[in-house]
């Protein structure tokens, strides 16, 4: 049987979220020990907490849900590269990996995994993510799913342009990974994202097979 790695991130009510998004609300609505018939919990959750991806109506008016999302483009190979020590990844940044021919899933594992070992900790502005540049790259490259450890792909205090060229391209973004506990290398993406209808962002649980 393959090993299995889960690199999501639990929801819990004092998750970390983006500035100005609900906190996720789990609200314990009927329990057994109270004299209920069942456990029943209610949810309430922003599409982009926690691990999530985003599909290209996120930035792009009219763009593809994220249930237009091929399941192909989200389970298959996929190369986990190693950037701790950076605070922003960029084109040269990409351009000195040398991937190996064919790659089109790449998982970003930087010092933002860190921040996971408390996973209530505050907002953390100074994440490392893509810039601009980065992402054109990964655009003229043929990858068509990026994955981040943290909760932007795009700098925090940069302009929206690494999202907008990553989602016009129709390449799938991955935010709110957890790779403390992955080496870099090859394996094998599965990332199933809620089937929702008519949005642009949606939790997901993301694996990785050895």
């Amino acid at each position: 049987m393959p090993q299995l790695i889960d690199i999501s991130v639990p929801v819990n009510p004092k998750l970390p979220v983006w500035p100005g998004e609900p906190q996720p609300v789990i609200k314990h609505k009927y329990r057994m020990s109270e004299g209920s018939d069942a456990n029943v919990t209610h949810l309430a959750v922003g599409s982009h907490t926690g691990t999530h991806i985003d599909a290209p109506l996120h930035f792009v008016d009219g763009g593809k849900t994220t249930i237009e999302i091929p399941l192909e483009k989200l389970i298959g190979p996929c190369q986990v590269v190693d950037f701790q020590g950076k605070t922003s990844i960029t084109a040269a940044d990409l351009a000195a990996l040398h991937l190996p021919e064919g790659t089109n899933k790449l998982l970003f594992k930087t010092d933002n995994g860190r921040l996971w070992a408390d996973p209530t900790h505050p907002f953390f502005e100074d994440f490392c993510a893509l810039t601009a540049d980065a992402a054109q790259w990964v655009v003229d490259h043929g990858i068509h799913l990026v994955g981040i450890d943290y909760l932007s792909i795009q700098l925090y205090h940069d302009p929206f342009d690494t999202h907008v060229i990553l989602l016009s391209a129709e390449t799938v973004i991955v935010e709110g990974l957890d790779l403390r506990f992955v080496e870099p290398g090859s394996y094998r993406l599965i990332c199933l994202p809620l089937k929702v209808e008519g949005v642009e962002g949606t939790l997901a649980r993301a694996v990785l097979e050895v």
